[in-house]
């Protein structure tokens, strides 16, 4: 391919988890320390990075699409990365089927984005979806920018090899970063203004490490040790299974009054047939004594979880089962999805593959259960007094948006201003979001 001009400007559009907003915002500070801009909003970027997820259907395909979709009117196109789980699982098939890609860079590798730009720009097409020993943490530059709430990965990859899921392929074996790193980026994301910071990891109780005098200490210990930073007010961590949920853990949901009230513990299925078969290695019982033990400690705390629909063999009888697991618990929040067959994991090869239409049926008829117990939920919390700290500005003059310490949407009016953390009480209540009153307004 020819050179091209060094790029001046960039955009990452990330999609899927939150590891991968996080791995945008860190590819987009390895390349403006390069001296290279973001794009202003609706100009368009010499360099685009796709920075993609594995998880959701035809996943590939949606990658293919917005390749095509950056042609430009005159026929040219910016400089095009492609990175993620789909670059590290297809990044071969990418590089023959998009001429146009001139970067593939798998999630453990990105730290080379800036060494690979170097040689795309000279004419080359470059691959990396290595996952080294080395972490690339070591090689990312310090954070300076954070809105009012930030993200902080502390532990990557996945050793729980459920027979659905790419993750232990596309991101690794469970790694965890080391404390003083972690305490250190914190610091820095405080420093540039953020007031909540949420804890990241595929699985991220399972993280464990040395504290500063050497313990040796759990997810529990570093919320603890979180906690004592002054100027952070929130926090929260994301996406636990329910197999690391230690007694530790779940006794500072209760203990530690900077941990807000909300859990997001995924049991994918409420048929222990079917968790068997997802090599999920919990029952229905043991998740819900999880559950039971969380409460005990935290009485208000908000629930969330995900789930998956028509697993190859589920029966009418399982998906039931399910149902009956979604009314015994009352989820504030849910995620979930319908079966996607990834290429070389276990399921897609299994008996028993449903046909579309039957996961569609199944899917709405959760979904309904779903929505009504987040509506039941929101309702629920009407007249309650609490905290909202402010993360945007709302549709209307005067109006804020922010998040109450269980992770619902709150729109209010008021004088304050982004990262204000403001005491109202919630007032109406929608599917979606909850309408305030700040105490300083009310009579």
């Amino acid at each position: 391919m020819p050179k091209t001009a060094p790029p001046q400007t960039y955009r990452v559009k990330s999609f899927g988890c939150q590891m991968n907003v996080y791995d945008g915002e860190r590819m987009g500070e390895l390349l403006a320390e390069q001296g290279i801009a973001p794009a202003l909003e609706g100009d368009e970027a010499d360099l685009v990075v796709l920075n993609t997820c594995h998880i959701r259907e035809k996943a590939a395909e949606k990658v293919y699409s917005d390749i095509g979709r950056l042609k430009r009117k005159d026929g040219s196109a910016p400089l095009i990365a492609v990175a993620g789980c789909v670059a590290q699982a297809e990044g071969d098939e990418i590089m023959a089927r998009a001429p146009s890609v001139r970067m593939v860079v798998g999630p453990q590798a990105y730290h080379r984005l800036p060494d690979m730009l170097a040689e795309a720009v000279e004419g080359k097409r470059v691959t990396d979806t290595d996952m080294p020993a080395e972490t690339k943490f070591d090689a990312l530059p310090a954070r300076r920018k954070s809105g009012p709430t930030a993200f902080l990965t502390v532990q990557e990859g996945c050793d729980k090899f459920c027979t659905y899921c790419v993750v232990p392929y596309t991101r690794g074996a469970e790694v965890s970063r080391g404390f003083n790193d972690l305490l250190n980026e914190a610091n820095r994301l405080i420093e540039a203004g953020a007031k909540e910071i949420t804890l990241l990891g595929q699985n991220v109780n399972a993280w464990a490490g040395e504290d500063a005098k050497g313990r040796v200490i759990g997810l529990d210990g570093l919320i603890a040790q979180l906690a004592k930073l002054p100027d952070l007010k929130r926090i929260r961590y994301t996406t636990s299974h329910p197999n690391d949920m230690s007694d530790a853990l779940i006794a500072a949901h209760g203990a530690v009054d900077k941990l807000m009230p909300f859990l997001h513990l995924p049991v994918q299925a409420g048929s222990d047939r079917v968790l068997k078969a997802m090599n999920r290695s919990h029952t229905v019982d043991s998740y819900l004594a999880i559950l039971e033990r969380v409460r005990a400690a935290r009485p208000d705390i908000a629930l969330s979880g995900d789930f998956i629909v028509g697993f190859p063999g589920e029966t009418d009888e399982d998906f039931e089962e399910t149902l009956k697991l979604i009314d015994a618990v009352g989820y504030a929040q849910a995620f979930s999805f319908k079966f996607s067959a990834r290429p070389g994991t276990p399921a897609a090869s299994m008996n028993g593959q449903l046909p579309v239409e039957v996961m569609d049926e199944r899917l709405q008829r959760l979904q309904a259960a779903l929505n009504r117990d987040q509506i039941a939920f929101n309702e629920s919390s009407l007249g309650k007094d609490c905290n909202v700290l402010i993360e945007r500005k709302g549709r209307h003059p005067g109006q804020w948006l922010g998040k109450s310490p269980w992770l619902q949407s709150v729109h209010f009016e008021s004088d304050a201003q982004i990262g204000d953390i403001v005491p109202v009480t919630l007032t109406e209540a929608g599917p979606n979001s909850l309408h305030a009153v700040p105490h300083m307004t009310q009579a």
